[in-house]
This record gives structure tokens, C-alpha cells and sequence, in this order.
């Protein structure tokens, strides 16, 4: 799980120009306005939390700005350094090869603005709290015993599923709850999960998206089961920004002097 120590908050940072980087979030992006506006909402809850600094968001797909775009904006804005913070909760080929390759590109278009990608946001801590609010506040008071089918995107990777599971495993420690994975592009799916739920003792079935902002695959959770309580996507939850930032200073210490 990615470490949310923050040691470096607050601290004054210099690139090679002795400019503060620029902050750059990238999402996903999507045909469903929905996602691309809970991104902005994002961004002006990051932006909020540290006003002296450049926050630009920008869309790996399907929504504008593009992650070219963006990088040239803060390049013409004389900026000589630039975090890119994916707005992604896995790791998956979007943060491990697409938008790499789009920062390869984009460092020699701009050779002299340092670029440098921090990790993803999930799994964290914070993150796994905003879920288990969203369910505390979305379970019908006296409805007995309650399964929560805790459900992401869905990966080819292993590994990723398994962050998944991890998730599963904690908002169960948290809620005191029966929790499974489900999938919305992938097995187990939503029903598969509410068998195993209800092979659990559960009578009442609640499906919890690990998804930032609702859309597509969520909505098809939705159809696949209609009659469960579906919880809201994380959104633009108040402590998101504090992850973003702590993986902006992350990446900042890692790559860039310290300066008083």
C-alpha cells in the first residue's frame, strides 16, 4: 500500500529554475460528463487547500484538456518543473505506460520543464474512510444483517484485483460488515458477489463503488442489480486533496531539492 506520509507538507520546494513545480492532475476522462465535472470539483478542492501554487487538470481521454495541452500551458507559463499526479485508484496500464509515454513525449517538446509523475491515489487510508462513510450513511437504519459487494473496475493484472480484495478486507475491519469484490468489466461480478453474500448470513445486499466519480461502469452495477442500495462514488471528498497533496510532496522530496 502506497506510504501517506506527508513529511515534506508545507515545505518550500525548488526545480531546477527555483520555481515551485506546478501541480498537474490527471484523470481518466470519460463520455459521461458526470466523471469530467466531479475531476474539476477535484481539482478546485486541491487548488483550495494551497492557493500559491498552479493546479491544472488535464484528461488522458475523451474530455480536454489534454495532457498535452496542459503541459504546454505550464511550460508557456515559464514553469521549469511540473508533479503529475494521476487521479487513478490503480495502477494499471494508464499510469504504468499511457501516461508515461505521454510525458516522454512531452519532456522533449519541453526539455527544459522537469517533469516527474507521482503515484496513484488508492489505496489509502483516507481514501478506504470516505467509502465506509458513503456505506455508514447510505445503510437503511434496522435493515439487518448487511453484505457490502465492494466493486471496482477490473484488471487483466492480478495485482490489481488484489488491491481490491485489500480494500474489501479493510472496509469489513471498519464497518463490521460482510464484504466480497465484484467487478463491473471483469468476474466475479455483482451477482456472483451477492450469492456469496447471502451464502454469508447477509439479507440485505449493498453494493459500494471503488470508483472516484460516478459513470458508465457504475451505471451498469447499477442495471446488473437494480433492486440493492448502491452507495455514491467517492467524489470530491474533503480528504482526497490531502492525498493528492501528499503525493505531490512525495514526489517533490524524491526528485527535487529542499530549499529553506
Amino acid at each position: 500500500m502506497t506510504s501517506v506520509l506527508a513529511p515534506l507538507r508545507g515545505a518550500a520546494v525548488a526545480p531546477r529554475g527555483g520555481r515551485e513545480p506546478a501541480l498537474i492532475l490527471v484523470a481518466h476522462g470519460s463520455r459521461d460528463p458526470r466523471s469530467a465535472a466531479n475531476a474539476a470539483a477535484v481539482r478546485d478542492l486541491v487548488a483550495a487547500q494551497r492557493p500559491d501554487l498552479t493546479v491544472r487538470l488535464a484528461f488522458l481521454d475523451l474530455n480536454a484538456p489534454s495532457v498535452d495541452q496542459v503541459v504546454d500551458a505550464v511550460a508557456a507559463q515559464g514553469h521549469t518543473g511540473a508533479i503529475v499526479v494521476p487521479m487513478l485508484l490503480g495502477s494499471a496500464f494508464h499510469a504504468r505506460v499511457d501516461l508515461p509515454g505521454l510525458l516522454d513525449v512531452a519532456r522533449r517538446r519541453h526539455p527544459l520543464l522537469q517533469l516527474d509523475q507521482a503515484d496513484v491515489l488508492g489505496p489509502d487510508p483516507r481514501l478506504i474512510t470516505a467509502l465506509c462513510d458513503r456505506i455508514v450513511e447510505a445503510v437503511p437504519t434496522g435493515a439487518g444483517r448487511i453484505g457490502i459487494a465492494v466493486a471496482a473496475v477490473g484488471s487483466s493484472r492480478a495485482g490489481a484485483n488484489e488491491r481490491t480484495a485489500e480494500v474489501a478486507v479493510e472496509v469489513a475491519r471498519r464497518t463490521g460488515l460482510r464484504t466480497e469484490i465484484c467487478f463491473a468489466t471483469s468476474e466475479p461480478t455483482v451477482r456472483e458477489a451477492a450469492e456469496r453474500l447471502r451464502a454469508r448470513g447477509a439479507e440485505r445486499l449493498v453494493v459500494a463503488p471503488w470508483f472516484l466519480a460516478p459513470g458508465l461502469l457504475t451505471d451498469r452495477l447499477r442495471t446488473a442489480a437494480p433492486e440493492f442500495v448502491h452507495v455514491p462514488a467517492l467524489g470530491a471528498y474533503p480528504l482526497l486533496a490531502a492525498v493528492v497533496w501528499d503525493r505531490y510532496d512525495v514526489a517533490v522530496g524524491a526528485e527535487w531539492e529542499l530549499t529553506a
